[in-house]
């Protein structure tokens, strides 16, 4: 009778272990699945170092113009 009441704790206790495994594991998988998502997510609302120096670029490119164009307005402006 003994035996009959361990083997019955045990099952019940493996059971209850295994239930827990696997609810933890599909918790793991789901909690993988909104990880990967959100890395997708970042990927597209952030720019690339290449990006940020290219438009940088832009913009020095832009102001030394306008540099230059200074210049040549305060000579104007001085040889008159």
């Amino acid at each position: 009778m003994e035996v009959m009441v361990w083997n019955t704790v045990l099952s019940v206790l493996l059971g209850l272990v295994s239930w827990i495994l696997k609810e933890k594991s599909a918790e793991v998988h789901r909690l993988q699945v909104l990880l990967n998502r959100t890395r997708e997510e970042v990927a597209k609302e952030y720019v690339t170092k290449a990006e940020v120096h290219a438009d940088i670029n832009r913009v020095l490119d832009r102001l030394d113009r306008l540099d230059v164009k200074l210049d040549r307005l305060m000579e104007v402006r001085n040889a008159s």
